[in-house]
């Protein structure tokens, strides 16, 4: 068995990474980080095992191209004024919900992590553990504890 070409890869997997890295960076670094995932993947796919799960190795890279990109923020300053040229739309929804990402946006990081590789990557709860450096149980906790606050925070949201 071989690994398929790298250009179907992007294909099939590259909305995913990027819906990944949205929900874990925000929409502004995205696409930056997405970029930044598949340069490291492209540099290191020859030496992938051809038996590898190639979505989780991927989110894997993500996650970490993810933390780079927030630390980097943390060191940046703060930009002003508008941007020259709109958003990409791809990897969001076709109908955007801003309340769910700023909901989203605003759980702690491992929370937002747990969901965004459990319920966006349809990662098991062993590898997002091992993304996030915790326990299938406390993956699985943070993910259910994230999924919790967000119904609370869009449903208050809803009622007012």
């Amino acid at each position: 068995m071989s690994l398929p070409p790298f250009e179907q890869v992007v294909a099939e997997h590259g909305p995913v990474v990027l819906r990944v890295c949205r929900a874990v960076v925000g929409a502004h670094d995205a696409e930056d980080a997405w970029s930044e995932t598949f340069l490291a993947a492209l540099r290191a796919y020859p030496r992938l095992r051809p038996d590898s799960d190639v979505r989780a190795w991927l989110v894997t890279i993500a996650h970490r191209k993810a933390i780079d990109r927030v630390r980097a923020r943390q060191r940046a300053p703060i930009p002003v004024g508008s941007l020259p040229e709109p958003a990409s739309r791809e990897g969001q929804p076709s109908d955007p919900d801003p309340q769910l990402w700023q909901a989203l946006a605003a759980l702690p990081p491992k929370q937002r992590g747990a969901v965004a590789y459990h319920y966006v990557a349809d990662l098991p709860y062993a590898q997002v553990g091992e993304l996030l450096g915790t326990s299938e149980a406390a993956a699985r906790r943070a993910a259910a504890d994230g999924i919790a606050s967000l119904r609370i925070t869009l449903g208050q949201e809803a009622r007012t």
